[in-house]
C-alpha cells in the first residue's frame, strides 16, 4: 500500500525509511513546503512531507495545503496518516497523551479549504463531512496504543484555529464551552481536503500543553511546545512503525 505522511511540529523529518528517496514534487497549486521523502517501510511504499518544512519555517497559515493533498493523490497514497502537535482543553488529556480525534471545528479563516473553486454545470461538490476522520483508522491506532501502554484518548473534538498566535483566555474557555477538547492550527483544510478527494485521513495528535483556560498557569509558548513533543516524540514514531509493519 501506498501511505502518505504529513509530519507536523516536533516531526519535520523522519529517518524510518529503507532506500530513502527526496522526490521534488510541483502542483498546479504550487510547490510543498518540503521535498517528499518515498522509502519502503515494512510492505508499504511510504511518502513523507513536513508540513512545516524541515527546519520549520512555514508558518500554519501559510501552508500549501492544497499542493501536499494533491501530491500525496497523485503519488497514489491510499490513505494519509498525520501527525501533530495540540494544546488540551480538558484537564484529563495531560502533555504528552496522544489524541485520535473523530471531529473537528475549523475556526480558521484566509486559508484555501476546496479544491472546487467553482462547480462544473450540473455538478454540485458538496462533500459529505460528518464524519471527518476515518474511523477504522482511529481504532488500529488507538488499539497499538494500548498495546504499547501510551496514554491515549479517543472520540475528541479537535478545534483548528488560524494562528500563528496561541488564543486568549477567552477564547480558550470559548472552545470548551463549544466541546472541543484539543487545539491546534494545521489539521483545517487538511483533513477537509482529504476528504475532499476521498482519501482516507487520521491525526495522531500530542498534547503539549494546557493552551492558556487553567487560571494561575504560566500561558502557552512555542518552545514548551515543541520541547514537550520532542520528549515524547518516540511515542508517535514507535507508533507509526507498529502500524506500517503490521
Amino acid at each position: 500500500m501506498k501511505i502518505g505522511i504529513i509530519g507536523g511540529s516536533g516531526l519535520e523529518k523522519l529517518d524510518l525509511f529503507k532506500n530513502a528517496e527526496s522526490i521534488e514534487v510541483n502542483t498546479v497549486y504550487g510547490s510543498l513546503s518540503s521535498p517528499i521523502l518515498k522509502g519502503d517501510i515494512g510492505k508499504h511504499q511510504v511518502y513523507f512531507v513536513s508540513r512545516h518544512g524541515f527546519e520549520h519555517t512555514i508558518t500554519p497559515s501559510q501552508v500549501n495545503n492544497r499542493a501536499h493533498i494533491l501530491a500525496l493523490k497523485e503519488l497514489g497514497c491510499e490513505i494519509i496518516i498525520a501527525t501533530t502537535a495540540c494544546g488540551s482543553l480538558r484537564e484529563d488529556i495531560k502533555p504528552g497523551h496522544l489524541v485520535f480525534p473523530n471531529q473537528i471545528i475549523d475556526f480558521t479563516r484566509f486559508r484555501k479549504n476546496t479544491f472546487f473553486d467553482s462547480f462544473k454545470p450540473g455538478e454540485f461538490n458538496h462533500t459529505p463531512f460528518a464524519d471527518p476522520f476515518n474511523e477504522k483508522l482511529i481504532q488500529k491506532f488507538s488499539a497499538l496504543a494500548q498495546q504499547s501502554i501510551i496514554p491515549y484518548h479517543v472520540q475528541k473534538t479537535l478545534i483548528t484555529i488560524e494562528g500563528p498566535r496561541f488564543s486568549s483566555r477567552a477564547e480558550s474557555h470559548m472552545f470548551r464551552a463549544w466541546g472541543a477538547d484539543i487545539i491546534n492550527m494545521s489539521t483545517a483544510p487538511e483533513v477537509i481536503l482529504a476528504n475532499e478527494l476521498s482519501i482516507p485521513y487520521v491525526a495522531i495528535a500530542m498534547s503539549t500543553d494546557y493552551d492558556c483556560w487553567r487560571e494561575n498557569e504560566e500561558t502557552v509558548t512555542a518552545e514548551a511546545v515543541l520541547e514537550t513533543f520532542r520528549e515524547n516524540a518516540r511515542n508517535v514514531t514507535d507508533l507509526l512503525v507498529a502500524y506500517l509493519n503490521d
